[in-house]
């Protein structure tokens, strides 16, 4: 359920969107995911091990009301599920990390020359 709520908005964004904004924000999808991963693996390097995020679930007491038929309230125990989020540390490889810097580096500078010849296009394409 929760990335539909997070995929909605940006949905309804991206239909707000001009042609122009659409055609730029498409071309430079591929870059923003290296450009995250480049901030990710720099954290682990500088860290000196990587955080995991784990899903847990939990069940939870809570007070709940009832409408009886004659239209008075009464109060109940009911129990909810909670799912939460936890981060642990992990270790890693710092040499396989570097590497793996190096090589999303490497990549990144490509998408980025890649991704400007891309937005030059759509600037010529949909001018403001």
């Amino acid at each position: 359920m929760r990335p539909a709520l997070i995929i909605l908005p940006l949905l309804a964004l991206a239909a707000c969107a001009t042609p122009r904004e659409q055609c730029i924000n498409q071309a430079t999808r591929d870059l923003r995911v290296l450009n995250n991963l480049v901030t990710e693996t720099q954290g682990n390097l500088a860290r000196g091990y990587a955080l995991a995020e784990e899903q847990q679930v939990r069940t939870v007491r809570k007070t709940c009301r009832g409408q009886n038929s004659d239209g008075s309230t009464f109060r109940y125990r009911c129990d909810e599920t909670e799912t939460y989020t936890t981060t642990r540390p992990v270790a890693i490889d710092l040499n396989v990390e570097q590497a793996k810097m190096n090589s999303l580096i490497q990549r990144q500078q490509q998408q980025r020359a890649a991704s400007d010849q891309v937005v030059l296009q759509c600037i010529a394409i949909h001018p403001e």
